[in-house]
């Protein structure tokens, strides 16, 4: 395993390239075939779902569209229990099957925000696909239907997600080494 430093924090790899590959991949083989003939809208959650988003777009075969949507809980490793969208959406969802395309899903407030707000421009259905989705940290009760991987409480970077807007950039994911 190897270990990154990131600012003042050591973080080990967790997550090789090529088990997110495959994973990725295996989730997009999902999606391709449950919502085959729906045209769905992608909406990728910026800033840390675009590599993910941007890899499972590659392995989408069937005909959809892709936005982005921007919005911040976080600061450093904390959430700050606060959401603020940051950027909007321009697209009609009327009638529309929506994939919320997310990195994480820890304490779920984020989406249980997201989904409100989508709910109020009659979205035929709204899905969540996520990279990863922290399972004893749910506050909220969500139908996460799409999740690559299912991890521990740990803060993890990498492969799209930072500490403070550090380590998007790293193929793998790393885990925080509490010295």
């Amino acid at each position: 395993m190897s270990r990154v430093r990131i600012k003042d924090k050591t973080f080990e790899t967790s997550i090789p390239e090529e088990e997110i590959k495959q994973r990725v991949k295996a989730l997009a083989d999902r999606l391709n075939q449950d919502l085959a003939g729906k045209n769905p809208l992608f909406l990728a959650v910026l800033n840390g779902s675009f590599i993910f988003a941007a890899d499972l777009l590659r392995e989408i075969t069937i005909p959809c569209e892709i936005s982005f949507v921007k919005l911040a809980s976080y600061q450093g490793v904390t959430s700050t229990g606060r959401v603020h969208e940051v950027m909007g959406i321009n697209e009609d969802l009327a009638g529309r099957t929506v994939v919320i395309v997310e990195d994480i899903v820890d304490t779920g407030r984020t989406m249980k925000q997201m989904i409100e707000s989508l709910g109020t421009r009659h979205p035929a259905s709204v899905h969540i696909c996520t990279l990863f989705v922290k399972p004893d940290k749910l506050e909220e009760p969500l139908n996460v239907e799409y999740a690559a991987f299912s991890i521990p409480n740990d803060f993890i970077v990498g492969y799209g997600l930072d500490y403070d807007q550090q380590g998007r950039n790293l193929k793998e994911i790393y885990t925080l080494v509490t010295d």
